[in-house]
């Protein structure tokens, strides 16, 4: 057997067997094939597609690369979240403890924000002294003291997804369903919860912009995760509007931080608190979806949403009192932009992935993977698609520190927001529940 045949085959549109999918991708990860031929076979498999019984194929041998947690012998149930990306997305930080606080285990392994999408890691991180590079014996010790861990991918789950997601970064192959599939799935249930929720985008600021797609990913997805025996179900949710009140790294943990004290309630905590309460109904924590979303409020109300909050980031390293005091931990940007409307009516439409890129301007996101990101930069939104403006009104702050980029921030932000004299309806923002 050789890689070029394989390369042909799919090439050829044909349908690989699972012992070709498994000689590719195990002589990648070993190094036995090259990058140049890796990347041949990815971009065949991006213009060919791949049948079902291909992905999944594709998926259990990333997964078993490296070691499948078992977590079923820890006792209890397990849960876990997946979101596809988008602009001000900071629900896990909001799920996690929420979940945790009902005695479901949360183990999430996040990622980090590259272009105009954020990352949950780089938002923990503007927490000081907060840890995500943990291994699995550490990965378990957060588990085991306070119920939830929010780390990056270690060296033991799905070791050849990071070099794979590596060469699809940089051979346009990024945006291919059966690649966004196994690269997800497998590091899912390698991770080993039983339960899996997630959150598939659908919008201008999200990789999928069609609904039809962010459908066919999602329901490819959710089947994927029923073969591997897990509780699976899937939101496709609205990314033509950022959620939340903001979009950055420290701005969007003092959000979070707010919402767990019950001071806000946005998109962006309804959202969460549906997500949570699908969580908890799946884990049998719960008889019908409405007594768990009341479980989920009630977390928030009396405090011990906060409570796991705070345990975790102590567990993790990071300093407890952001649960407190936010403002007296995080870091401040020294400068501010203002983005006032230039006309009064209603805004129609929020171009949601210019603003992604606005933010990732201010310092707030990345270019590429290398780049250090400003944790304290980013954008607010005082007023949102549907809202009444006034000529004038602030609508939007850029916040930063450095200037290298921020004049082509404002371009994009006082461009993202059009207003209209007819009042526009907000976007629905859960369009369809897949179980």
């Amino acid at each position: 057997m050789r890689a070029y045949d394989i390369i042909f085959k799919k090439r050829s549109l044909q349908e690989l067997t699972k012992k070709e999918i498994e000689f590719i991708v195990y002589n990648y990860n070993n190094g036995e094939i090259a990058d140049y031929q890796m990347s041949a076979f990815l971009m065949a498999i991006y213009f060919a597609g791949m049948s079902d019984t291909e992905i999944f194929d594709l998926t259990n041998v990333m997964a078993k690369s490296g070691d499948i947690m078992d977590l079923s012998s820890y006792g209890g149930a397990t849960a876990d979240k997946h979101s596809t990306g988008g602009v001000g997305d900071g629900t896990s930080l909001i799920i996690a403890p929420v979940v945790a606080s009902t005695g479901i285990w949360v183990p999430m392994m996040s990622g980090r924000g590259l272009g105009h999408t954020g990352g949950t890691l780089d938002k923990l991180e503007s927490i000081p002294g907060f840890r995500t590079d943990a291994d699995v014996s550490e990965f378990i010790g957060y588990l085991k003291y306070a119920g939830m861990a929010l780390i990056g991918q270690t060296q033991e789950i799905a070791p050849v997804d990071k070099k794979m997601y590596a060469l699809r970064d940089a051979t346009a192959t990024v945006e291919s369903i059966p690649l966004i599939c196994s690269s997800i799935m497998s590091k899912k249930i390698a991770e080993g919860s039983q339960t899996l929720v997630l959150d598939v985008k659908t919008g201008s600021g999200a990789f999928m912009k069609s609904y039809k797609d962010a459908k066919e990913l999602a329901q490819k997805m959710t089947a994927i995760g029923k073969k591997f025996g897990r509780n699976m179900s899937a939101l496709i949710t609205d990314m033509d509007t950022p959620l939340g009140n903001c979009a950055g790294n420290s701005i969007e943990i003092r959000q979070a931080v707010e919402i767990l004290k019950g001071n806000i309630q946005n998109d962006l905590s309804e959202l969460s608190l549906e997500f949570a309460a699908m969580m908890i109904f799946k884990s049998k924590k719960a008889e019908t979806m409405e007594a768990a979303r009341q479980t989920a409020q009630n977390q928030i109300s009396n405090g011990k949403a906060l409570e796991k909050f705070r345990q975790a980031i102590r567990m993790q390293g990071g300093n407890p009192a952001v649960a407190d005091n936010p403002d007296a931990v995080l870091p401040k940007a020294k400068k501010s932009i203002k983005i006032k409307a230039p006309k009064s009516g209603y805004i129609a439409v929020m171009r949601t992935r210019d603003i992604g890129i606005a933010s990732m301007m201010t310092g707030a996101g990345r270019r590429k993977k290398e780049d250090r990101i400003d944790h304290s930069a980013g954008v607010l939104f005082f007023k949102k698609t549907g809202d009444e403006v006034s000529e004038g009104e602030t609508i939007a702050e850029l916040l930063y520190n450095s200037s290298e980029n921020i004049d082509e921030a404002e371009i994009l932000m006082r461009e993202a927001f059009i207003i209209t004299e007819s009042k526009a309806e907000r976007p629905q923002l859960i369009k369809e529940v897949i179980s």
